[in-house]
């Protein structure tokens, strides 16, 4: 029951209430979003943990593949349009049981967008609810408040659940009444649970759903400022915090005063809702691109061509790595497309392979890309006319070698003293000496060998 005092049928009547939901949905992989780690619920806490899901300094994610067709799969059944190219953001905020600091999730381009889901009415018609896209993102941990025997002063915080791929369902403002998000949801369940990418247990958090509420005067097609409402764990509370929150809006409107744009909890053991925080705009988010990520789709055209070459190469992670890192990183500078991209495939593929034999280096990789985007030549035709080379010889490396220790006497006995880090150093200059031409594996050898005799 409500806990606000009783309005009479002919005020309610007076206003419309405005509802949007948006849905979280765990997908059913077997592990998580960005890291190998198991995504299981029922483990120990903080076993299902590792350096990228704990968001350690150097850890980079890696996307899972399942999460991205289980995406599509759940566009596709509630009538999205899939984007050929979405685009991972980070989504920052504290709090402690996000350990990075920051949420990987989807902003400006989500992975689908413009659907729809049927719902029944009250009067027995269908209602088209329109969806305005569905995202891809991973989960935060969980605190603890309760449970424990200190829990009146302490809150703990399971961390196996951070990195949990998930799609979040955002609806259009279509909805009117509690009853009508209830049919919603239980419409969403059913084509989720039948497309087989979630298991859709509320009592686990597999599904969680946050609704945003406001109040109009009947007929007005300007809304009122919204609420959202949060920490709702079954349908059914659902539809009971959403009639109290309307019926709360309505009173503070009818008594002269101004609702708030906040966030509000939802308390079933009181039936009432209590407020939590101002709502947060997007800004205050800070969103920008993923910069570990790629964009997520390409054209099957491309994919075609890109494992076609990468199979003729030495090492094909390699080629994707360049294509990733080095590549990807220019094209984004140069603001172009990868199909205008001035090195082709082919031509990534010799570099690959130039690099795993040893004949040049990563650095000199980095100079003849430059020159390649600076001259808008392609990488066989740049590498042919500049041929940098290597030095191989072991005696040339050595002289060299002997010169910067005889340089450092300091950094020779620090090494020697035990601080072995001090060997990069030592590479560093000789490096350095050789304008980057030193063979990097011969040298580090050498290196080490001098070092240590």
């Amino acid at each position: 029951m409500s806990a606000t005092a009783a309005i009479s049928p002919e005020v309610l009547a007076k206003y419309e209430p405005v509802i949007g939901l948006e849905v979280h949905v765990q997908l059913l992989t077997e592990t998580k979003a960005f890291c190998g780690c198991a995504n299981h619920f029922g483990s120990a806490p903080n076993t299902n943990v590792c350096p990228v899901c704990l968001g350690l300094p150097g850890a980079l994610p890696v996307l899972n593949r399942k999460a991205v067709e289980f995406a599509v799969l759940t566009g596709l059944a509630i009538n999205c349009q899939i984007r050929e190219r979405s685009i991972f953001a980070r989504k920052n905020y504290f709090y402690p049981d996000s350990p990075k600091g920051y949420q990987i999730s989807q902003f400006d381009k989500p992975i689908a967008e413009h659907g729809w889901i049927d719902v029944p009415t009250a009067d027995g018609s269908i209602k088209r609810i329109g969806v305005t896209r569905a995202h891809m993102e991973e989960d935060a941990g969980k605190s603890i408040h309760d449970g424990f025997a200190d829990s009146a002063t302490r809150t703990y915080v399971d961390l196996n659940r951070c990195g949990t791929p998930l799609i979040e369902i955002v609806s259009e403002p279509d909805l009117r009444t509690p009853d009508e998000a209830y049919e919603y949801l239980n419409r969403l369940k059913e084509i989720l649970l039948f497309a087989g990418v979630s298991d859709c247990n509320m009592e686990e958090g597999s599904l969680r759903c946050d609704a945003n509420v406001s109040v109009m005067p009947r007929g007005s097609t300007k809304f009122g400022t919204k609420v959202e409402v949060k920490n709702v764990n079954s349908f059914r509370y659902i539809r009971s915090a959403l009639e109290y929150e309307i019926e709360r809006q309505i009173e503070v409107i009818e008594a002269g005063g101004r609702v708030i744009q906040e966030t509000r909890l939802w308390n079933q053991a009181e039936g009432r809702t209590y407020s939590m925080r101002s709502k947060e705009q997007a800004h205050d988010y800070r969103y920008f691109p993923e910069p570990d990520l790629p964009p997520l789709t390409a054209t099957r055209e491309f994919a075609d061509r890109f494992e076609a070459v990468a199979r003729t190469a030495k090492s094909p992670r390699r080629v994707a790595n360049l294509l990733l890192s080095e590549l990807g990183g220019r094209l984004k500078a140069a603001g172009i497309e990868l199909e205008a991209s001035p090195i082709s495939l082919p031509g990534i593929v010799q570099a690959a392979d130039l690099v795993e034999e040893g004949k040049i280096s990563s650095k000199q990789l980095k100079q003849l890309f430059d020159i390649c985007f600076e001259k808008g030549e392609d990488f066989p035709a740049v590498y042919e006319r500049e041929k940098p080379q290597q030095i191989t010889d072991a005696s040339a490396i050595e002289a060299l070698i002997d010169q910067v220790i005889a340089a450092n006497p300091a950094q020779v006995a620090q090494y020697r003293g035990g601080k072995k880090t001090v060997a990069g150093f030592f590479v560093g200059q000789v490096m350095r000496a050789s304008k980057g031409q030193a063979n990097p594996a011969l040298l580090n050898e050498l290196v080490a060998k001098k070092l240590d005799g």
